[in-house]
């Protein structure tokens, strides 16, 4: 089933997703068809996100991290990604070496606190060219298995602030993100790659006369639909077109997500819907909210560092490229003194950057390579670019 139909207002003709999964859905069903494709991604060196969006008490928790993670029916899409990692790196040709690290944290009244060392309670969000958008003293932790995982989870997930509701008796009250960074390394090149896999559980958006909040309680409610807002309004400007300015910064949330909205991830969004009709329109805004962010398009690249050869190699190209480049301006030069003298160059002895192939190399036709008269009538020819069996030609 790939669409969901209501029987009133503009959307009568219902809303149309990859995949919508009825009640009774199984939680492997739901992570074999949505999920397991971006674990494999991360390991080979992308960013990843999966993150569920709904209102209070549609199920988002219990779909992220499942109602018992050592259960094999009842666990969550967190949980098996955890396995499927660790199973992945066993299989993994015997030249690759993996480095797992974990963190966890939330992002409560706006404040980011650390799950894992729940007294960084007010961590903030930098960013670095070479590191991109990140917390800063954020913990992490090595982990060399699922069972080592699930105890991380186990620490956080008690740190996290609950809140009984009359809409969810144990209602979230902040975002959680459960970072997971595998760093990849090619045992007989040197390559590295890393891939980030962002989990997020958003808190529920709720309306606070149907919560009952107050107090505190109300105070949550205000920050956490503020938090959903500026999401909404971020993918929004996404979508729009239009729109110059992508407000990232106007929330913790946000920021944190930049890479995962429109930038360089592959990022799954999961809909949490209530059954309900009592929640009727909340149930409306959460398929639109849906429907916006299915339009936004990402950018995802591979994380990798090239190992020394790689980068040596690299060094070896544009050093020829470079003295070609040289030898090329010389004999433009020389042309041109020559022509400013009164005198004449034929058009066979015109200076020429490039020719279709070197004339005494092993790579006939290559198609980077270049022609240089350093004495009309005598020429110069060479890759460019070098090739492992292409030396510049004497």
């Amino acid at each position: 089933m790939k669409s969901a139909a209501v029987s009133t207002g503009p959307e009568k003709d219902g809303f149309t997703f990859d995949r919508v999964f009825p009640m009774g859905t199984k939680q492997e069903e739901i992570f074999e068809y949505g999920v397991k494709d971006i674990v494999k991604d991360v390991l080979d060196g992308y960013n990843g996100t999966v993150f569920a969006y709904g209102q209070t008490g549609s199920g988002k928790t219990f779909t992220m991290m499942g109602a018992d993670i050592d259960s094999p029916d009842l666990k969550g899409i967190i949980p098996r990604i955890t396995e499927q990692i660790f199973q992945s790196i066993v299989e993994s040709d015997s030249h690759l070496e993996y480095l797992v690290k974990v963190s966890y944290m939330e992002i409560y009244l706006e404040r980011i606190r650390d799950l894992l060392a729940p007294q960084n309670d007010n961590l903030q969000v930098h960013e670095e060219k070479s590191k991109g958008v990140y917390v800063k003293n954020l913990s992490d932790y090595y982990v060399s298995s699922a069972q080592e995982v699930y105890e991380i989870m186990r620490t956080g997930g008690a740190a996290r602030v609950v809140t009984a509701t009359n809409m969810n008796a144990e209602s979230s009250r902040s975002h959680s993100i459960f970072l997971i960074s595998i760093q990849q390394r090619n045992t007989e090149t040197g390559a590295q790659k890393t891939g980030n896999l962002y989990l997020v559980d958003l808190a529920g958006s709720e309306k606070v006369g149907k919560t009952g909040a107050s107090g505190q309680t109300l105070e949550e409610a205000k920050k956490i639909n503020k938090s959903l807002s500026a999401l909404g309004m971020v993918i929004n400007a996404l979508t729009d077109g239009k729109a110059k300015h992508i407000p990232y910064r106007d929330s913790k949330l946000t920021r944190i997500l930049q890479e995962s909205l429109g930038g360089n991830s592959r990022t799954t969004l999961i809909i949490n819907c209530s059954p309900s009709s009592y929640n009727e329109a909340e149930t409306l805004g959460t398929l639109r909210f849906g429907i916006r962010a299915k339009s936004i398009k990402n950018s995802a690249r591979v994380n990798q560092e090239l190992s020394p050869l790689e980068l040596k190699s690299l060094l070896s190209k544009a050093n020829a490229a470079n003295s070609n480049f040289t030898k090329y301006i010389a004999a433009l030069e020389a042309e041109i003194a020559i022509w400013r003298s009164g005198g004449a160059v034929a058009e066979s002895d015109w200076a020429l950057p490039w020719q279709n192939g070197c004339s005494s190399c092993s790579l006939q036709g290559c198609q980077e390579s270049s022609y240089v008269p350093l004495v009309f009538g005598v020429g110069f020819s060479g890759c460019l670019t070098q090739h492992d069996s292409c030396e510049p030609c004497d």
